[in-house]
């Protein structure tokens, strides 16, 4: 593994990452040594949420923090952890968002569920049109000072967005946030238009989840034939079957003949892809299982070649999606 700047940021970090929603795994032991599997395969960046949970249930809401928190006793010093701030967790009116309130109370949470005494990367996972971006950005910038974070960050902010925090930072001369989470692949290349260009002119590091677009680059969805039996996407067969009949289906196609002409799999060149594009640190692999996230390793650690990358642009092209400016 060979391990990056995070952005402008001094510290470094693998270029895959193992992300924790676990959508398909319920077993908080096999979750525990998936990310230990992860730690001793070279990856050093773990991303979490304070709403993540096992089986991505509500009503496990924090389990993967907690789980998290396990996994990483004794090696503490050697991973980079992130967490997140903002999503509904509870039914009181105080209960979500980005308050002053709601960020001490629950970095506090994230704190004692993780068993450690300071979040790495503290993310914000939305946009929060409730709260004053300036109190936001005062509250993570005294997280920072108190020593409970290192770093600070956003998560899927439109430009703009990201940007009016970056000037507000400067303007009182807080924290600014070194890096963004946003979702990209080649169904969704929405941060090429506007967002990339923020990320070359400011430094800042790139997080990239879903690489596989939930699954469907991952080489086990085929156009012309159902979803398999258990897998997320047969519990949304006509959803998949309006997908597999237009642009989605061919970009499947080519990745998937790609892929066998490189001796990858679909995953691989999928994920690979995603971090040829030099705006790009992380890619962070949503993998339930061992067997999955060894598949995914797979895409780093070689250099995707260029006329392979401009098919791959080309098929996907209409996924550049022009971003309306807000209302």
């Amino acid at each position: 593994m060979e391990y990056v700047n995070f952005g402008k940021a001094g510290v470094k970090v693998s270029p895959l990452a193992l992300g924790l929603g676990l959508r398909g795994q319920g077993d908080a032991d096999a979750a525990q040594r998936l990310i230990e599997h992860a730690i001793d395969s070279g990856i050093n960046l773990i991303d979490c949420a304070n709403i993540y949970g096992l089986m991505d249930d509500r009503a496990n809401i924090g389990r993967s923090e907690e789980v998290l928190g396990k996994a990483i006793q004794g090696k503490r010093d050697d991973v980079v952890i992130t967490s997140k701030v903002f999503s509904q967790i509870g039914t009181g009116p105080n209960d979500a968002g980005l308050s002053r309130y709601h960020i001490m109370r629950e970095v506090e949470r994230s704190l004692r569920r993780l068993n450690t005494d300071h979040i790495d990367v503290y993310l914000i996972h939305a946009y929060d049109e409730g709260t004053p971006q300036e109190e936001t950005v005062r509250a993570m910038d005294d997280l920072v000072h108190s020593g409970k974070v290192r770093y600070i960050g956003c998560c899927n902010h439109q430009a703009w967005q990201a940007c009016k925090a970056l000037w507000i930072a400067d303007r009182i001369n807080a924290t600014p946030y070194m890096c963004i989470q946003n979702m990209y692949n080649l169904l969704n290349r929405d941060m090429e238009t506007e967002l990339f260009g923020l990320v070359r002119e400011e430094g800042l590091g790139v997080m990239c989840y879903s690489p596989l677009a939930v699954g469907l680059l991952s080489g086990i969805y085929s156009p012309g034939e159902s979803p398999p039996a258990g897998t997320l996407w047969a519990n949304r067969s006509d959803e998949f079957s309006r997908q597999m009949d237009g642009e989605t289906g061919q970009v499947i196609s080519t990745l998937t003949r790609l892929a066998a002409e490189l001796g990858k799999t679909p995953a691989q060149l999928a994920v690979a892809w995603v971090l040829s594009h030099p705006e790009v640190t992380v890619a962070i692999s949503g993998s339930d299982t061992i067997e999955q996230l060894d598949d995914t390793l797979g895409g780093v650690g070689w250099e995707l070649d260029a006329a392979v990358r401009d098919e791959l642009d080309e098929v996907s092209r209409s996924f550049v999606r022009l971003i309306a400016p807000p209302a």
